[in-house]
């Protein structure tokens, strides 16, 4: 009997969890509709290479200032109020780029879509981590990423399809359906209240002190995310190869196939035994990019980003949300995800400079340069700092 109750607290596939799941495939989906396809809109509407990692920055930025207000009122007024309340958003602003005709405000738009992204996201990363069993928490957060990995599989080569076949307007629609069909899900999950601080707040908290290390190092990978999201439909157009459609697909097969099995090796060995392989499959990819001259070199550096990124990205989630109080995994949640889009988003304000100069190939040398400042920043901070075990709130290593 002690068993069975020891199992079942340890189960990850809950009714909610399945339900957590699902709606985080919807959003993700119209999500990734948009990522290949709002470049293309912009180029159409006559934006330049500047504009368009402006457009594609801004949102980033918008997300990551709601993120730290996301982190707390998850805390207080609970879980459900920020992830609908987020969900709606992003469904209105999404929704309304079917009626846009102009730049300007096309780029208020994305601000507005960045405070519902910025607040869905860090709503339902901690729901899941409220969901999944501790012993697990590698393993189930490898699960739960593969909800938005599916998405990645279908929803860019969609989004170019219909462009291609049908419109913009039918595009953004679809999208914002998607989204919709997220909220309707999501209203049916049950939710946890959280837990509630020992102590007083502090006037500034923006950020989960423990979950800073994984934070930055996600900062410098996720700027080769946003060169890539940014410019390389653009840049594949440029040089006249095909395949920019099943780059997403083979990318997100990557991710679905590698999850699992990266989630239990850190839940076994930690982010030793995943970090650095990962980042270097990334930094492969990159250079693969960067002398990009036929559809198997841009089918091959999908399966080694999908691979790397796989690898890397729910490891550090897991790393930054274990660290971390109970009563401060929503904040956690914040602190890692705004990383993800500060790292998105000057990626892509960045590289559109770059673009703009010297071209879309300098781009992704930039991109590797960027993979590998996060490579030696983490063999610095696992060598300067001792590992402290498994038992201390705030440890570096497992």
């Amino acid at each position: 009997m002690e068993n069975q109750n020891v199992a079942l607290k340890d189960k990850i596939w809950t009714r909610d969890f399945v339900f957590v799941c699902l709606s985080n495939f919807f959003i993700f989906a119209g999500f990734q509709m948009t990522l290949p396809t709002l470049p293309l809109f912009v180029n159409e509407l006559g934006g330049k290479d500047e504009m368009i990692g402006m457009i594609v920055g801004i949102f980033t930025f918008s997300a990551l200032i709601i993120r730290p207000w996301a982190g707390h009122v998850l805390e207080t007024l609970g879980r459900r109020f920020v992830y609908l309340i987020g969900l709606a958003v992003f469904i209105v602003s999404v929704g309304a780029y079917s009626f846009t005709s102009s730049i300007i405000l096309l780029f208020l738009l994305r601000v507005i879509q960045g405070l519902g992204w910025g607040m869905s996201t860090t709503a339902v990363g901690t729901i899941a981590t409220d969901l999944i069993p501790p012993k697990r928490r590698g393993e189930g957060m490898g699960f739960f990423g593969l909800a938005g990995t599916l998405a990645m599989a279908f929803g860019p080569a969609l989004g170019l399809m219909l462009v291609a076949k049908a419109n913009f307007s039918v595009t953004f629609a679809i999208a914002a359906f998607c989204g919709l069909s997220s909220l309707v899900i999501a209203s049916l999950i049950h939710y946890s209240p959280g837990e509630k601080s020992p102590a007083p707040q502090r006037k500034w908290d923006l950020y989960e002190k423990t979950a800073l290390v994984p934070a930055l190092l996600l900062f410098f990978i996720t700027m080769a995310f946003g060169g890539i999201t940014s410019f390389l439909p653009l840049y594949t157009e440029q040089l006249n190869i095909g395949g920019i459609g099943w780059y997403f697909t083979v990318f997100a097969i990557s991710l679905m196939v590698v999850r699992p099995f990266t989630g239990k090796l850190y839940d076994k060995a930690g982010h030793k035994a995943v970090f650095l392989p990962g980042a270097f499959l990334i930094l492969i990819a990159m250079i693969d990019l960067a002398y990009l001259a036929n559809e198997w070199m841009l089918l091959a550096a999908a399966l080694l980003f999908g691979v790397g990124f796989g690898s890397v990205q729910p490891a550090l989630q897991a790393w930054a949300v274990e660290q971390a109080p109970k009563h401060r995994r929503g904040m956690a949640n914040a602190t890692f995800f705004s990383s993800f889009d500060l790292g998105v988003g000057t990626g892509a304000m960045f590289f559109g400079v770059i673009a703009s100069w010297a071209g879309y190939s300098e781009i992704y040398i930039a991109s590797a340069v960027s993979v590998t400042i996060s490579m030696l920043l983490y063999v610095f901070i696992t060598k300067m700092v001792p590992a402290r075990g498994r038992t201390r709130q705030g440890q570096l290593t497992r």
